[in-house]
C-alpha cells in the first residue's frame, strides 16, 4: 500500500485526489520540462512578485497548452495534478505547497529530496511528497532565502529564514549536510491559538489560566521555558494578549514569529551576517537599543546567549512585565542556564553576583513538555524567592505529575496545585487581582 493511502487511512492525511499515487519518473520529467518552457515563454520572476489569482488564472491556462502541445496521453485527474504542480514551482514551494495548505501540519521535516517528514499533533510522519534531485530541493531552499534577503551557498551553508505567513525556517545545505539539502520549517497557523484553545486541549487548567493572567496583568517578570517543540512561543502569544492595550511593546526576536494583537507594538528582528562575516546584529545589541525605545514591556522571543544579561538588568531596572522563552529541561535547569549565558557576556561578574541578578529579576518560571502522546503539558509552575545562602530558591506553585498510560495511548495525569500560595500573591492583590482560593486546592485529573 502507498505511503499517501496508508496515511490517509490511519490518520486522515489530507492529500489531492491524484495524490494518492506517485508521479512516474517520466511524469516527474514531464513536469519539469513544461516548467522549462514556460520559463521560456514568460517572465516568470516579474510575475510571481504579483501572484494575483488572475495572473495565476493566465498562467494556468498557459499550463493546460503546454500539456496540450507534449501529445501525452493523461488523464484528467493526472492533466490537473499536472497543472497544480506546475503552478506550485512558479508561485509556490513546489511539492511542499500542499504541506503548507495543511493548517494541521505544525512541522515539515525534509531530511533528503526523497525523504519528507510532517509533525502533527505532536508526532511525526512520512509523506509521500518528493522532490526530484537535491537540485531540485536546493532551488526551493535558495526561493524562500532570497525572498527575505539572504543567501545560502557552499561560503555560507546555513541560514534561518521565514515564510510571508511567520513560519520559520532553517536550510542547511553540503558540505555542510552530509546527504544533499536539509530543510526545516517550523509553522505558524494563520490564526494562532488562543487561551480557550489551551484549555480545550488541556494544556492547563482554568485555574493555572486564572493565575497566569493574573501574574502577566501584575506585570511580573516570567520566563516560558521548555524543550524544542513544548509549545513555548505559542503560550508566550497567549500570556501577551493580557498585556494591556495600552501599553507600547518591544519585541525582540531571532526569526519574528510572535503574533501579537496590541496595536502599538514595536518589532525588532535580529540579522546574521553577510557574505563577508560583517553587519551581524544581535539579540543582545536589541535588547540594549530597546531600552532606549520607552518599553513598557520587552518581550524577547527566545533568550540563547550573552543577551540574558541585559535582559535580567532591563528586568531590573524598571522594566518589569517582561517575558521571554528559554531551553531547559525544568525551572531549575533554567536557572543554570541563565548563570552559563550570563557568563557568556564577560561581565566579570562572579556566581553569587549572577544568582543574584536573576534572584531579584525572574518572578516566575512557566514550563512545558511535549509528551509521549504528542500533547503538550504545562507541567511546572515555580516562582523564584530569592537567595538563601549562595543558591537561589524557588517554590513550585502548580505541578503536573504523570500518573500512566490509557488504552489508546494518552497519558494520563494530573494538575495539582502543591498548596503554597506564591510570595508575590499580596502584589497580585495589591494590583486588583483577588484570585478564589480554589485555584491553589483543586487537582485537575487529565485522562
Amino acid at each position: 500500500m502507498a505511503t499517501a493511502e496508508i496515511l490517509t487511512r490511519e490518520v486522515g492525511w489530507p492529500v489531492r485526489p491524484a495524490d494518492r499515487r506517485g508521479f512516474s519518473t517520466e511524469l516527474q520529467e514531464l513536469k519539469f520540462r513544461l516548467h522549462r518552457k514556460l520559463l521560456d515563454r514568460i517572465k516568470l520572476e516579474a510575475l510571481s512578485a504579483v501572484a494575483t489569482e488572475r495572473v495565476r488564472q493566465e498562467v494556468r491556462i498557459a499550463v493546460v497548452k503546454l500539456v496540450e502541445e507534449e501529445r501525452v496521453a493523461l488523464s484528467l485527474m493526472e492533466k490537473d495534478r499536472l497543472v497544480d504542480e506546475v503552478l506550485d514551482e512558479v508561485f509556490g514551494l513546489g511539492p511542499l505547497e500542499p504541506l503548507l495548505e495543511d493548517p494541521t501540519v505544525s512541522d515539515i521535516l525534509v531530511s533528503t529530496h526523497k525523504l519528507v517528514y510532517v509533525e502533527r499533533g505532536g508526532k511525526l510522519y512520512r509523506t509521500p511528497v518528493q522532490f526530484k534531485d537535491d537540485a531540485h530541493l536546493q532551488r526551493i531552499i535558495e526561493k524562500i532565502v532570497s525572498r527575505v534577503g539572504r543567501r545560502i551557498d557552499e561560503s555560507s551553508p546555513m541560514v534561518d529564514a521565514r515564510l510571508p505567513d511567520g513560519s520559520r525556517v532553517n536550510a542547511v545545505i553540503p558540505p555542510v549536510a552530509v546527504d544533499g539539502p536539509l530543510l526545516s520549517i517550523r509553522r505558524f497557523g494563520r490564526d494562532p491559538l488562543t487561551a480557550q484553545d489551551l484549555l480545550r486541549m488541556m494544556t492547563m487548567p482554568e485555574g493555572i489560566l486564572m493565575f497566569l493572567e493574573a501574574c502577566v496583568k501584575s506585570r511580573l517578570n516570567v520566563i516560558v521555558s521548555g524543550g524544542t517543540g513544548a509549545g513555548k512561543t505559542t503560550l508566550l502569544n497567549v500570556l501577551s494578549a493580557y498585556i494591556p492595550e495600552e501599553e507600547r511593546i518591544v519585541t525582540i526576536e531571532d526569526a519574528a514569529e510572535l503574533q501579537l494583537r496590541q496595536t502599538h507594538v514595536a518589532r525588532m528582528e535580529a540579522r546574521p551576517p553577510n557574505i563577508e562575516g560583517k553587519g551581524a546584529i544581535k539579540i543582545r545589541q536589541l535588547v540594549i537599543n530597546a531600552l532606549r525605545m520607552r518599553p513598557d514591556r520587552i518581550i524577547v522571543g527566545e533568550v540563547r546567549g550573552e543577551e540574558a544579561l541585559d535582559m535580567l538588568q532591563a528586568m531590573n531596572t524598571g522594566h518589569d512585565g517582561s517575558l521571554t522563552t528559554l531551553h531547559c529541561n525544568s525551572p531549575r535547569d533554567g536557572i543554570s542556564r541563565l548563570e552559563v549565558m550570563v557568563g557568556m557576556a564577560n561581565a566579570n561578574m562572579g556566581v553569587r553576583a549572577i544568582r543574584q541578578q536573576v534572584a531579584s529579576a525572574v518572578d516566575l518560571f512557566v514550563h512545558l513538555q511535549r509528551l509521549g502522546d504528542g500533547t503538550r503539558k504545562l507541567t511546572h509552575v515555580t516562582e523564584v524567592v530569592g537567595m538563601e545562602g549562595e543558591q537561589v530558591t524557588t517554590q513550585e506553585i502548580f505541578v503536573f505529575e504523570r500518573t500512566g498510560v490509557g488504552p489508546n495511548g494518552r497519558v494520563l495525569g494530573r494538575f495539582r496545585p502543591t498548596g503554597i500560595r506564591p510570595k508575590f500573591y499580596e502584589r497580585l492583590r495589591a494590583c486588583g487581582y483577588e484570585l478564589p482560593t480554589q485555584i491553589f486546592q483543586t487537582i485537575v485529573e487529565v485522562g
